[in-house]
């Protein structure tokens, strides 16, 4: 499976999704510009020292993805989105696609790909989930319904 982050902004969201990645075997692609540079010491920080189980993708632009990925099920996960991604069915092979921080996913890719676009319900009066919480979510949702595959099921989960 694959998250894809368009223009990241906050090197502490992309570091802690970086470490979901770690945890889980997912592949992350991010999309250029970068809102930090990839020496960020809280980007670091945020991933901890996962990075060496991190298989990460970097692209110019989304049409690269869009090119590089052709076959594979693509996911936009947006707060506009006309469905819940509880609804949509996900393969190993599918593309996670989320959006900017203070902008969400741009207006031209959820149109063009508006049967593909899922959210995560919420309140009305709530704009958004933090986009590192909103990853974790429908990653381990698209992991649920594959049946966790290659993940210890008894592993040691969360550090407190």
């Amino acid at each position: 499976m694959h998250i894809v982050l368009i223009e990241p902004e906050i090197p502490g969201n992309t570091g802690n999704i970086a470490r979901l990645c770690a945890a889980t075997g997912i592949e992350l692609h991010l999309v250029k510009p970068l809102g930090f540079s990839t020496d960020d010491k809280y980007l670091k920080r945020a991933g901890l020292d996962y990075w060496h189980l991190v298989k990460v993708h970097y692209h110019e632009n989304f049409a690269e993805v869009l090119a590089s990925y052709q076959g594979h099920g693509f996911h936009y996960c947006s707060t506009k989105a006309p469905r819940s991604y509880t609804e949509a069915s996900y393969t190993p092979e599918d593309m996670l696609v989320f959006g900017k921080e203070t902008a969400g996913i741009p207006e031209d890719i959820l149109s063009a790909h508006w049967e593909s676009c899922v959210r995560i319900p919420m309140i009305a009066e709530a704009r958004s989930l933090n986009l590192s919480n909103a990853v974790a979510v429908v990653a381990y949702e698209a992991l649920r319904q594959q049946g966790f595959p290659g993940l210890m099921e008894n592993g040691p989960g969360l550090a407190l």
